[in-house]
């Protein structure tokens, strides 16, 4: 019964043929590989600390150049070489210019209250400029009366 599972040998001529020493060599190279690498797992040590938890980095990883160039959308053409990319460069260069006059304009723009406001001063003024002399300093249409000059008083003794 011990010959039935052993396996049959081939023979002295076949073993000594090239290709098989050369498979042979290759079965020697991996078991002498596979007892290599269980030498290192049975001395390699471990040490029983936790691992460490990753640290948040203080910078910000960015995978594009396009917030560092300061490109608008991303892509250019010249000389109409990607007409595409020219329309919508054109587009972003009108809606730019858009936002700029209607902030221009909310800058420069004055409101009822305040025209109001400038209109009452503005008729006040050129009332003034063209009234006659003698009402030009007062406010109102009647003539101006002439203010005594105050006299120093001389303080009581008790």
């Amino acid at each position: 019964m011990a010959n039935d599972t052993e396996k049959p040998k081939l023979s002295k001529n076949l073993m000594q043929m090239k290709f098989m020493q050369r498979k042979q060599q290759s079965d020697d190279r991996e078991k002498l590989e596979e007892e290599e690498q269980r030498v290192i797992d049975e001395e390699h040590w471990v040490l029983d600390i936790p691992e460490l938890k990753k640290l948040e980095s203080r910078y910000e990883v960015i995978d594009s150049f396009v917030p560092c160039e300061g490109l608008k959308y991303g892509r250019f053409s010249f000389q109409g070489f990607n007409p595409a990319i020219e329309k919508i460069a054109k587009s972003f260069e009108v809606a730019k210019e858009e936002e700029a006059s209607e902030a221009k304009e909310k800058e420069e723009s004055v409101s009822d209250d305040e025209m109001a406001r400038r209109y009452e001063a503005i008729v006040g003024t050129i009332q003034k400029k063209f009234g006659k002399k003698r009402h030009r300093n007062s406010t109102g249409d009647e003539p101006q009366v002439k203010k005594k000059k105050k006299k120093f008083l001389k303080p009581k003794e008790d």
